[in-house]
């Protein structure tokens, strides 16, 4: 009962939190960010500009995700820095609220300052996934973790393109007041919803040696330590050159669609309904993906994701309506939340006992240099060609890549490395 407890709060958090991922990185703040925020620049510019904030956001984050998870796996102190990074994309997303026309550069500052927020936290609430779940319950806490963030982040995105599309509903004067005030929603819906967590988990109990350095000096010589280690676990590091590579499409696409969208045509709200079309068509698939996992193994069942995607971005390069768009939105919700649950949980399983938040401090760091390279490719081959279609094409190399190193990974084998060297 107190494990289902923490279970529930753990997921409570992803509730919480995907609202940010929905209604900021996804659906609301591309198109405010390309109508309002950026008005005045060329319209290539504004897509190029909001791929390039993408970039530095998750850059930072990338640079400091081993650090910290260095520091929290020495310092048994996670769940700290999970509540410090969260309050950090809170109130990045409250201040949202006071960005106007023309405001790009103070709109860049602030989403960056949310994303590392948001995906700095996501390191320290991933390393505690082993900690809740064990053996053969982790794929099905990673699923319900993401399928609960579905409904979390599409519940406050339907509140939102509700204000949007009739914002007399709520008392409010236009489209823009109503956008500004969704941005405020978010970081009071994720502070609601991390309180459980905050209350409810507590750090595993173990001795800690006697500190003698900065945790500044601690963090990088265990970063050293581990790229040292982490090659002794072969498959564990090829799969995460795999990750590395397919979730550089996959993030860029759910960071980049709504803007890539606005810039080809088609409508505000049919960009913002598309992408609640996602948050819900996501959230049974999510368990489906959990389900097929236990049928055909985890592994084939993400590649089959990885074979969607591939799809995904040929048709978009030729989309050209709303109807499009829809259709496309309900194929990224298919395979969305599956492909990154069950790349979450495949690595759990091959990740050592001892070392969990270090290594899931490289799982952050792949997650996030992944993100890294997508968007700037989206948003200088648009800036380049003078079109969003070829930026939108490009992104076929990563999943190509990813499929054929998928292939070579032995789940088992990486698995037994794990405990034959814990």
């Amino acid at each position: 009962m107190k494990r289902d407890k923490k279970v529930f709060s753990w997921v409570l958090y992803d509730f919480g939190n995907s609202a940010f991922a929905t209604t900021i990185m996804a659906a609301v703040l591309p198109v405010f960010y390309y109508d309002v925020a950026a008005v005045g620049l060329e319209e290539n510019l504004a897509t190029s500009y909001w791929g390039y904030s993408q970039s530095i956001a998750v850059l930072i984050v990338a640079v400091l995700a081993p650090i910290l998870g260095a520091i929290s796996d020495y310092s048994a102190a996670k769940k700290q820095f999970l509540r410090f990074f969260a309050f950090m994309g809170i109130i990045a997303s409250i201040l949202l609220a006071f960005v106007g026309e023309g405001d790009y550069i103070l709109a860049s500052i602030l989403f960056i300052i949310g994303t590392i927020g948001f995906t700095g936290g996501n390191v320290f609430y991933d390393a505690f996934l082993p900690e809740i779940a064990k053996g053969e319950d982790i794929d099905k806490v990673s699923s319900a973790g993401f399928a609960w963030g579905y409904i979390g982040g599409g519940l406050l995105l339907l509140i939102n393109v509700l204000m949007i599309i009739n914002p007399g509903w709520f008392g409010l004067p236009n489209v823009t007041s109503a956008s500004q005030l969704s941005f405020a929603s978010v970081g009071v819906w994720w502070f609601i919803f991390s309180l459980p967590l905050l209350k409810n988990i507590k750090e595993e109990t173990k001795q800690q040696p006697k500190r003698e350095k900065s945790y500044l000096r601690i963090g990088f010589s265990r970063v050293a330590t581990t790229f040292k280690e982490i090659r002794q676990y072969k498959h564990l590091l090829l799969f995460l050159f795999a990750f590395w590579m397919y979730n550089d499409g996959i993030s860029t696409i759910i960071r980049m669609a709504t803007i890539y969208g606005r810039d080809i045509g088609i409508d505000q709200n049919a960009l913002i309904i598309a992408l609640l079309i996602t948050q819900f068509v996501g959230i049974p698939c999510t368990f489906l993906f959990g389900w097929l996992a236990t049928k055909i193994s985890a592994k084939k069942a993400l590649t089959f994701s990885l074979y969607v995607y591939l799809g995904i971005v040929i048709l978009g390069y030729f989309m050209s309506s709303a109807l499009h768009f829809y259709l496309l939105a309900i194929c990224v919700g298919f395979v969305q939340g599956g492909a990154q649950s069950l790349s979450r949980s495949i690595y759990g399983r091959m990740v050592p006992a001892n070392k969990k938040a270090e290594f899931f401090g490289f799982y952050g760091i792949s997650s996030k240099f992944a993100a890294v390279f997508g968007p700037f490719l989206f948003g200088f081959v648009g800036q380049l060609t003078g079109n969003s279609r070829f930026g939108i094409i490009s992104l076929i190399i990563f999943f190509i890549i990813g499929i054929v190193l998928l292939k070579f990974v032995d789940v088992e084998k990486g698995m037994r490395d794990a405990e034959n060297m814990a």
